[in-house]
């Protein structure tokens, strides 16, 4: 029986390992915005990247005969301060994969980097810069420039949500990508955080803002502020008891959504935590996958089913 019980969770973790096809950095060499022009050197530690020498794109691309042409940029979070980079590369990637998505998992540069000159604006540079590289090659990876996504869970999800709300043009550098829009087509957003103002999540705020941000910086950084007519549509997704992230965040976006007669889905399930697997999740929070595919396929992202 224990070799059972082994044999079966070294398969689950197996079938959940997918390896990145290539490693595609940001920036030419001497082209990073925002930059004093140091060499820094990637630091993990207890799996977690709090420092990132190159900010790049994992690229995981479905079987040729699966795609779909439909591409996500997956935007880790750690709460500004790191970045719970594996799940992305794994499970997250492995998921996406299966409906026939590309995944384009993102190592940005954090607030903390000591080569930042605006320490709020790295991160969303970052996010910014790699939707328009995934569209700017969507022929390369036989991806349809019209089906580009962003994901982001937690501090990543306000990186998400910035990129699909701003209006300012953060991450040019004077290649031909500047011509190339920045605006995902759609947004996956998990436990997000979103605004900057009395229900922030401190750690991210502090992170990105610093200790005493002013009232211009708040309000510049909440993204509940900045949704507009011409915002893609969301898919929020959150568990109520979560402790980390006030779910009034993800309300307040939604909230704003429909205010501008966005489409816009909300799923707050009683039990998850910040954190909601994507396996086995407490309760109803399990069938947060499934909910996800049908509203990809409901929005004409993901093909229907033939029946």
């Amino acid at each position: 029986m224990q070799r059972l019980i082994l044999f079966t969770v070294l398969f689950v973790l197996a079938s959940s390992v997918v390896t990145a096809q290539e490693f595609v950095p940001l920036y030419p060499e001497g082209k990073m915005p925002n930059s004093k022009g140091m060499k820094l050197k990637e630091e993990i530690r207890e799996e977690r990247i709090y420092q990132v020498g190159t900010p790049g794109m994992h690229v995981f691309l479905p079987a040729a005969k699966e795609n779909t042409g439909v591409a996500v940029l997956v935007i880790p979070g750690g709460g500004y301060v790191r970045i719970a980079h594996l799940g992305a590369r794994t499970s997250v990637a492995s998921w996406f994969n299966s409906l026939g998505i590309a995944v384009f998992a993102l190592d940005y540069r954090l607030p903390t980097s000591p080569d930042l000159v605006q320490k709020e604006l790295g991160p969303l540079q970052d996010a910014q810069r790699a939707l328009r590289l995934i569209r700017q090659n969507a022929e390369r990876w036989k991806i349809d420039p019209a089906k580009i996504g962003v994901m982001g869970s937690s501090a990543g999800g306000h990186a998400a949500s910035f990129i699909g709300t701003t209006a300012d043009e953060i991450a040019k550098i004077g290649d031909d990508s500047d011509k190339v829009s920045a605006i995902p087509n759609f947004m996956i957003l998990a436990a997000p955080v979103i605004t900057m103002g009395e229900y922030a999540h401190a750690g991210s705020k502090k992170y990105l803002l610093g200790e005493t941000p002013s009232k211009e910086l708040i309000e510049k950084f909440s993204t509940e502020r900045l949704v507009t007519a011409k915002t893609p549509p969301a898919f929020i997704y959150l568990a109520s008891d979560d402790a980390s992230v006030n779910p009034k965040n993800s309300l307040m976006f939604y909230s704003a959504m429909l205010d501008k007669k966005v489409p816009a889905t909300l799923h707050i399930f009683p039990t998850g935590g910040h954190s909601i697997p994507l396996k086995n999740g407490p309760g109803s929070s399990a069938d947060w996958t499934r909910l996800c595919e049908l509203w990809l396929r409901e929005t004409k992202m993901l093909p229907e089913i033939k029946k």
